[in-house]
């Protein structure tokens, strides 16, 4: 349905990452399938429930990897309008301004432009995410202890990017006819993330106004 994710333009295919797949025949595979088939239902509450019988950390690590996808294609969309010039600085709103550090190549945090910032972020999350030890793909292979820890960070960097799209590029979703489905897929993440405690809620802050809109709803 998305015509403009073709993302012309060197900079833009940088940035919009090739999509996660989860192994068909895989159980993580039929937890996916599982999730998209109560999203179909309409009740979002009910969507980010933990299914009878399964594990935390699996559930976690699949809809993390659907959500690294959907902000990949709802970022693919606007990357035409987030350039160096439009967005100096990765902000979401005048009171919140973001600067990368991923604890490894970068220690000490930089302020960068938003489609920098972004780039980086999204290519950190993929390596996570294409890490075997982090996020095994495989039946039996144990999460490591800490994955709960990082699927939070994760998620805290992905929430970033639906904030810098909220505060600085609403209007071009609008012209793009996106806004249903980035209201949507931000409303099922803050679900999610509220249903297992994922994100502080200082982190939430820049889009706390949405949020109690989006969720005050359901209830």
């Amino acid at each position: 349905k998305i015509s403009s994710l073709s993302c012309s333009g060197s900079r833009s295919s940088k940035t919009f990452k090739p999509k996660k797949n989860i192994p068909e025949g895989s159980h993580q595979y039929e937890l996916l399938k599982h999730a998209e088939a109560t999203l179909g239902s309409g009740n979002l509450r009910m969507a980010v429930m933990l299914p009878d019988g399964e594990d935390l950390n699996e559930w976690v690590a699949v809809n993390t990897v659907d959500f690294f996808n959907q902000i990949n294609m709802l970022y693919g969309t606007i990357t035409d309008f987030c350039t160096e010039e439009s967005c100096p600085v990765m902000s979401a709103g005048p009171k919140y301004e973001y600067h990368w550090a991923d604890g490894t190549n970068i220690k000490k945090p930089i302020k960068c432009s938003a489609p920098k910032y972004i780039d980086y972020l999204m290519t950190w999350v993929q390596d996570q995410l294409d890490d075997e030890t982090l996020f095994p793909s495989k039946i039996g292979v144990p999460f490591p202890k800490n994955f709960m820890s990082v699927a939070k960070t994760i998620l805290k960097r992905l929430f970033r990017v639906y904030a810098h799209i909220y505060h600085q590029h609403f209007d071009p979703v609008i012209q793009l006819q996106e806004e249903a489905h980035l209201n949507t897929s931000f409303k099922h993440f803050i679900f999610f993330v509220q249903e297992f405690n994922l994100i502080d809620r200082r982190e939430l802050a820049p889009l706390q106004e949405l949020i109690e809109k989006l969720t005050s709803k359901d209830r």
